[in-house]
């Protein structure tokens, strides 16, 4: 086993080991030290060492690699690995660890054993997800994200939080069964004689086969997918369950649900949806799109009259996670770097927001703007980091927001015949274009409106506070020392990457052309080229050169793809793409010799 997937199973194993002992532990007390403990260090332990191990010229690959057999025959696996955009949400998952406990010492004071208990559980269960390289075990590990919520909701939530926890799990187990059913076909479909010929769930194995299944069964497979990942992004208008769940949620629980959870559907899109399904995504990418930006203005307008401000911040992920989904559907690379840098900064600036509203209301018990504002006179530390995190949201020009907003309008602008024609370098994609760009970007306005009237109002303008308001037993008027600490991080997260987006960028480019090269692979005009030839199970890598080579070949011939100048020129490129795999595979050779 090598070092780094000694890592990744300490970041799963652990959690749980620390969860199992807060729940048998008969102090109260122990489950914020324990928990705090683990979270800190797994933060500056595995997590750190992996980034320090990880080799990011290869981000397109799974590293760290370990699989133990479980049933030979049907091929199930614990296999586990990561390549760089799984390393980036296992990283964001683990900085939120220590973070939601931080803040939930002062806001959690009953049944805190449970409470901290199922928070480690949820941890490891997140980590899995990411770190899975075999579909059964992404599979366990999407699912059982869910009971943990479930419970901090329905234990821990507000007055109307056995509702919430209700038709969160419903909305969301019931649309992972029908996603379960699609994974199903596509491993039936891959174990049939003409394709693998034998069962299998490793992940990368599925992806070089699925592609082979005709239009009307990805079709099928692709319904199927986002029956799942569409509610847990959420994409309009599968949203309803999301912001009564959002505001009846503790703190901690909302944090954790924007930050990660709902990137779960994201990242089941861009890792399954499309790789599984390339040719009916790239069909039906314009009404997927259409649904995005439904769901930016929809849920923006909705923001625009809310008084309360946990439900319009919750609203704000679904019209947020549009701009997300609108990158996925351009199919091109700008908007799968858009949507991926979207993930993380989403869950920092939301996260952040959520925070906010938290320490305010542990203050005075109520989120109603009619109530209470005015406060940046009376908590002035509280009202600047409000402040900043609501322009972060906003997509405020040197902060995290604005390249991941920006990037996914330009791929919806670039996606387009004659961006394609032009050879504008990632302009390839679906069918979307500048009519698709413009619409979402109303959204961007609508969001400016109502951000900043609810920092207007809660912050700014004469003190109002609830008549039977009184002062904190334990917390100060304004953030203390616990607090302010717990929210420095996302702050530093939110600025670093809004003026170095470029270091998430080429984190993520070996990946991103990749997974475009399979779309454009998919939707070649049948070439009899099997992208299985070129790459073992472990990875399929083509390198920018050999991609932009295909792409002129397909750009000189588009009005005569069947000639025989085409087929030779493609023949050629496929000649020296197996040369240059096999003396690829050559050299890793000589060098494990």
């Amino acid at each position: 086993m090598s070092t780094g997937a000694l890592m990744i199973l300490i970041l799963m194993v652990v959690p749980l080991v620390s969860a199992l002992f807060i729940a048998l532990s008969k102090n109260p007390n122990t489950g914020y030290r324990v928990a705090l403990a683990t979270s800190l260090g797994l933060l500056f332990l595995p997590a750190l060492k992996l980034l320090d191990l990880f080799d990011f010229a290869r981000g397109s690959q799974s590293q760290f690699g370990y699989s133990i057999s479980w049933v030979e025959s049907l091929g199930l696996n614990f296999s586990i690995g990561m390549d760089s955009v799984s390393l980036l949400l296992i990283l964001l998952s683990v900085l939120l660890g220590p973070v939601v406990v931080l803040a939930s010492k002062s806001a959690i004071t009953k049944d805190q054993p449970m409470y901290y208990a199922w928070l480690m559980v949820l941890q490891a269960a997140m980590v899995g997800v990411f770190a899975a390289q075999d579909l059964l075990l992404f599979y366990i590990c999407f699912e059982f994200t869910l009971l943990p919520m479930f419970v901090l909701i329905r234990k821990f939530g507000s007055t109307n939080r056995v509702a919430a926890s209700i038709k969160f799990f419903l909305y969301t187990f019931t649309g992972s069964m029908m996603t379960l059913a699609g994974m199903v076909y596509i491993v039936w479909f891959v174990a049939q004689p003409e394709q693998l010929g034998h069962w299998t769930l490793d992940i990368a194995t599925l992806t070089q086969y699925a592609h082979h299944m005709s239009l009307g069964e990805q079709t099928w497979v692709l319904l199927a997918m986002l029956a799942g990942f569409a509610v847990k992004v959420p994409l309009f208008p599968f949203h309803t369950w999301l912001p009564l769940a959002h505001t009846e949620a503790p703190t901690a629980g909302s944090v954790i649900l924007a930050g990660v959870l709902l990137k779960l559907g994201t990242y089941g899109i861009y890792r399954f949806a499309i790789p599984f399904a390339p040719t009916a995504f790239f069909e039906y990418a314009p009404e997927i799109a259409v649904l995005s930006i439904i769901g930016i203005i929809y849920a923006g307008l909705i923001c625009w009259v809310q008084t309360d401000i946990k439900k319009l911040v919750a609203y704000s992920s679904v019209s947020h996670l549009g701009f997300c989904v609108l990158g996925l559907a351009a199919l091109n690379v700008t908007g799968f770097s858009g949507s991926i840098l979207y993930m993380l900064s989403h869950g920092l600036s939301t996260g952040g927001l959520f925070l906010m509203i938290g320490f305010m209301y542990e203050r005075y018990h109520t989120r109603d703007m009619n109530v209470v504002g005015g406060l940046a006179s009376k908590m002035p530390i509280w009202a600047t980091f409000m402040v900043f995190f609501a322009m972060a949201s906003v997509g405020l020009p040197g902060l995290n927001g604005f390249p991941s907003e920006v990037l996914c309008l330009i791929s919806a602008f670039q996606s387009d015949a004659a961006w394609s024609a032009a050879g504008e370098p990632g302009a390839w994609g679906s069918s979307l274009g500048p009519w698709f760009a413009f619409f979402a970007g109303t959204g961007m306005v609508i969001a400016a409106m109502y951000l900043l009237f609810m920092v207007g109002k809660i912050c700014f303008g004469p003190l109002k506070e609830p008549e039977d308001h009184h002062p904190h037993d334990e917390l100060p008027t304004d953030l203390n020392a616990r607090e302010i600490a717990t929210l420095l991080p996302l702050a530093i997260g939110c600025i670093y990457f809004g003026l170095q987006p470029t270091v998430l960028l080429d984190t993520v480019s070996d990946h991103v052309n990749k997974t475009v090269f399979i779309v454009e692979f998919a939707n070649v005009d049948k070439s009899g080229i099997d992208l299985s030839d070129y790459s073992s199970a472990e990875s399929i890598l083509f390198s920018q050169k050999e991609m932009a080579e295909l792409n002129e070949i397909l750009l000189r011939h588009e009005d005569n793809p069947g000639s025989e100048e085409y087929m030779r020129e493609l023949s050629e490129w496929e000649h020296n793409l197996k040369s240059s795999d096999e003396s690829v595979h050559d050299h890793e050779g000589d060098q494990h010799d």
